[in-house]
């Protein structure tokens, strides 16, 4: 009986390592990501006046279309969305026009421009949707399926117009 306990602590005690060990993996592979966000909020608190922050996305289309862009309301409770590019090397650009906020009120929701694409592409299952920037203006990257085949699609956030034809991918 006693090797029998022995041998279930041991047990407990393997499975107890592994776990704290797994954990300790994930934040070492999350922390330069967290820390890119929290750069990015700090940022969009600071400079474009955002005081409650509801959502933050990043989005990577090219190196020079590296954002985050937080989604929340200012001291006066209205709704906004403010993009911060970031370099690289994980660091917010800090130039004068690296930093954009608008009201939602003056661009597409999350909501309208939903409602554009389920009326423009209907059938389609949407994969990922969310905003950054393509070819310099600020949009809303759509990537989805249809009839077994990926695309990405971009839409202007001022107006909710398409950029472009949009890309499809290869098949594998």
């Amino acid at each position: 009986m006693r090797k029998r306990k022995k041998w279930i602590l041991l047990g407990i005690a393997a499975f107890l390592l592994i776990v704290l060990g797994l954990s300790r993996f994930y934040v070492y592979i999350m922390k330069d990501q967290w820390n890119e966000r929290s750069a990015a909020e700090e940022v969009a608190k600071s400079k474009a006046g955002l005081a409650e922050i509801t959502k933050s996305q990043k989005s990577v289309w090219d190196e020079n279309s590296i954002y985050w862009v937080m989604t929340g309301k200012n001291e006066a409770g209205t709704d906004m969305m403010v993009w911060v590019r970031f370099t690289g090397d994980g660091q917010p650009a800090g130039g004068v026009n690296d930093i954009y906020a608008t009201n939602t009120d003056s661009g597409t929701s999350e909501k309208q421009i939903r409602a554009i694409i389920a009326e423009r592409l209907p059938g389609i299952e949407i994969k990922r949707l969310l905003p950054g920037v393509f070819n310099g203006e600020y949009a809303w990257q759509l990537f989805y399926e249809q009839d077994g085949r990926y695309y990405y699609r971009f839409f202007r956030f001022s107006d909710g117009s398409e950029i472009g034809e949009g890309y499809d991918l290869p098949n594998s």
